[in-house]
């Protein structure tokens, strides 16, 4: 009988970091023993996690040195707090100081209610630390497959990274769907109509329209051949190159940008009868994207 890899999507962030680095290579930065803790959630009687739903330490891939960060979204669904913040900033700097390449993986639904303007100075200071680090030429490697998501303040941090990789079940924005639908109804928005929050967040609609550069299976060996594919080519970051995303930008929203559904994009990037896509398998996506070179040469 064959046995299917483990799903990403279902993996704890334990489990994909050990799935994703050489066996037996990572070693955890303020682990178990340690404890680093929020101190504000005790205020609401929640009950803390000793690693504050982010795991940071150093690793192998192929051999080659890294550092890690994985958030944990069945901790308050990923969500960034103070602590978790902090642990993420250190090995951004880290990351710079020797400098190593950093891999990220996200699984958030943004900053932590609880920690308000805590969680907020928390995102930019990630912000300033991925920028600063890519700045000093390292690959800052965002992968995202997971449970949560990555919104919000999440999805800031995100599209700062070098490169992204994304698996149709990861999913991208700065406001989620539930929080759509509660600010303008149901009419603009139903988060309960899956197919259309994976239309409009999913892997597939952010590859086509150059949010992330890699689509990829979900389970580890996927990310983790992706992960290799990106980690030694830092993409240029200086001037020049943000002009050029600058230019990228303004092309993609003179050119979908009064669109009323991600079906409407695809079909003005040219996809052919974009009504399948949704339910195109993985291979067959990659080779259609790879056909459309206002897409695959257009990725940050």
């Amino acid at each position: 009988m064959l046995e299917l890899a483990p799903s990403w999507y279902e993996q704890s962030a334990r489990e994909r970091i050990e799935a994703l680095l050489d066996s037996a290579s990572f070693r955890e930065l303020l682990g178990p023993e340690q404890r680093a803790i929020s101190p504000h959630l005790q205020a609401f009687d929640l009950p803390p996690a000793f690693d504050d739903g982010m795991i940071v330490g150093s690793g192998r891939l192929e051999g080659r040195a890294v550092l890690i960060a994985a958030q944990e979204g069945r901790f308050m669904g990923g969500a960034i707090g103070e602590v978790h913040g902090a642990k993420l900033v250190g090995l951004l700097r880290a990351a710079a100081a020797t400098p190593a390449s950093v891999l990220i993986l996200f699984d958030t639904g943004g900053v932590r209610l609880q920690e308000a303007n805590a969680g907020e100075v928390a995102v930019a200071e990630i912000m300033r630390a991925v920028l600063i680090a890519r700045a000093a030429g390292v690959a800052v490697i965002g992968l995202v497959g997971g449970r949560a998501g990555c919104f919000g303040g999440g999805a800031l941090i995100a599209a700062c990274c070098s490169r992204l990789i994304v698996s149709e079940q990861g999913r991208i924005g700065v406001t989620g769907p539930e929080v759509i639908e509660s600010n303008k109804g149901v009419e603009e928005f139903d988060s309960a109509d899956r197919a259309l929050v994976w239309r409009t967040f999913g892997g597939k609609h952010r590859r086509l329209i150059g949010s992330a550069d890699l689509f990829v299976e979900d389970d580890a060996a996927s990310f983790r051949k992706a992960s290799l594919r990106l980690i030694d080519q830092p993409p240029p970051f200086d001037l020049v190159a943000t002009e050029a995303e600058h230019a990228r930008l303004a092309r993609r929203l003179a050119r979908a940008g009064d669109a009323r559904d991600a079906q409407q994009m695809w079909t003005r990037l040219r996809v052919p009868d974009a009504s399948k896509v949704a339910d195109m398998p993985t291979e067959e996506f990659i080779a259609l994207v790879s056909g459309l070179p206002d897409v695959s040469h257009e990725s940050r």
